[in-house]
């Protein structure tokens, strides 16, 4: 069974992988998949700046949603903790036991009787 925290990491990995290969999709084919996205062209040489920049851009997105979605592969794999209530108990009971060393007197002197009250 999958717990609530490993559920939203797997969506926060779907996510980041859906949007990363979208991105990308949409801009090495802008004009095959939306009519918006057209190739600015001019003759001072304005288009390979903008391309200089969009792939500085893309490559800092793209590193963004990586890391995004290691945060929901490392949510989506981390099995869920214990409950409060068990480790509470367990160390409880960790309390609770005797302890088992038994110390032996290191003197050899008799045992003495112990003090009588006074009335």
């Amino acid at each position: 069974m999958v717990s609530k925290d490993q559920g939203i990491g797997g969506a926060i990995l779907a996510v980041c992988v859906i949007v990363a290969i979208g991105y990308l999709v949409l801009v090495i084919f802008p004009g095959q998949f939306i009519g918006l996205f057209q190739k600015i062209t001019s003759s001072t040489g304005t288009d390979t700046r903008l391309d200089a920049v969009l792939v500085l851009v893309s490559v800092a997105f793209v590193a963004i949603l990586a890391i995004g979605a290691w945060i929901g592969w490392t949510m989506a794999t981390t099995p869920p903790p214990k409950p409060i209530e068990e480790i509470t108990s367990e160390i409880e009971e960790k309390k609770e036991e005797p302890k088992a060393e038994t110390t032996a007197p290191t003197t050899d002197a008799p045992a003495t009787e112990p003090a009588k009250k006074k009335k």
